[in-house]
């Protein structure tokens, strides 16, 4: 199943085979008593079986395949670790550490991130049973998720962390707290191509998860767009085990990326700046820069993060606004016009760009 689930688009459209039209130009679907413009948290509206509980209903089925896949995992694993000698003392370690990221497990980082990962086929596959066609409406407005702006964000968001890391490492250096750089682990590379392998994919299930299926939730029933940006915050908050402060610096991470998703009309910038702040930590973690462990902080740590994030979503709206990337999917509706009461019809791109 791809991810990129197609969208019906009106003939003479910019997606359409052999349109005359130019990207980024306007077009109208013909006959359409009305155009409604579709904001990302309500795109569940733009699915052809729409109703008011399926998305709660792709939710629980979500979770049913979500824990299928997990036996279908562990359950092997399980029983292989009672016949081979030093897995069963490993499995021990699994269950009893807080500690996942163990340069002298690598293997840790795999048990922490692959059950993330693994929400991916289940929300997609759940969605694509329960709602029908569509699926590509998780990834943006324009059904597919946008590479080209995925890339750009990326190299954005990894320009303002690399300078946000800078300043708080070089602070530290000033206030007398300067740590220096350990490459001297045998497992370091190891450590390093798990990150830079699986992190990217943990973020994107996260997002996926919490920006995407919470959001359109959210949306299905609430049209302002501020109830599924807040309400599905406490939910992410309760998923990372931190003090106050940590807490405080992952809520305002969640609202951060939740506003961005809207903003800019898909997952993109969130999932860029997900994986930024993920992989420079467990990387600067394995140099043993930071403490990739670290559940605690402080007030200047929350007001540092918290600048880098608003610094990273204002320049990334701009930036899309001035690359006319889609904000909105436009769909012409029935005579009504009522969105949400009548199934819609064709679906077009706010405004199309090369990404």
């Amino acid at each position: 199943m791809s991810w990129n689930e197609d969208v019906t688009v009106a003939p003479g459209s910019p997606e359409a085979p052999g349109s005359p039209e130019a990207p980024g130009s306007t077009v109208t679907l013909p006959d359409a008593p009305d155009v409604d413009q579709v904001a990302y948290h309500r795109l569940a509206h733009l699915r052809p079986r729409y109703r008011w509980w399926r998305m709660l209903l792709t939710g629980l089925v979500g979770i049913t395949l979500y824990v299928a896949i997990l036996v279908i995992v562990i359950v092997p694993l399980a029983i292989v670790s009672m016949f081979v000698p030093g897995w069963g003392v490993e499995s021990q370690t699994l269950l009893t550490t807080s500690q996942f990221f163990d340069l002298d497990r690598p293997w840790l980082l795999v048990a922490l991130v692959l059950p993330l990962i693994l929400m991916i086929p289940a929300l997609l596959l759940a969605s694509r049973m329960v709602e029908g066609r569509g699926v590509g409406l998780l990834s943006s407005v324009t059904g597919r998720l946008r590479m080209g702006w995925l890339g750009k964000s990326l190299l954005l968001a990894l320009a303002v962390f690399a300078v946000y890391f800078a300043v708080v490492l070089g602070w530290s250096a000033l206030s007398g707290d300067a740590v220096v750089a350990d490459f001297s682990h045998p497992r370091l590379w190891t450590m390093v191509l798990l990150v830079l392998l699986l992190i990217p994919f943990q973020a994107a299930a996260e997002e996926y998860v919490f920006r995407g299926y919470l959001m359109q939730l959210v949306g299905s029933w609430l049209r302002h767009p501020a109830f599924a940006i807040l309400l599905p915050v406490p939910l992410f908050v309760l998923g990372h085990g931190y003090d106050i402060w940590g807490a405080a610096s992952v809520g305002m991470f969640a609202i951060v990326a939740a506003w961005l998703t809207w903003r800019t009309g898909g997952l993109e910038a969130a999932i860029s700046l997900h994986i930024v702040n993920n992989v420079l930590i467990f990387l600067l973690g394995s140099v043993t820069l930071v403490d990739a462990n670290a559940t605690s902080g402080t007030a200047v740590d929350l007001l540092a993060s918290a600048l880098a994030m608003v610094v990273y979503a204002l320049l990334a709206d701009r930036w899309a606004a001035r690359l006319g990337i889609a904000r909105t999917a436009r769909a012409a509706s029935a005579p009504a016009g009522v969105l949400g009461t009548h199934r819609l019809g064709g679906v077009l791109h706010g405004r199309t760009t090369g990404a």
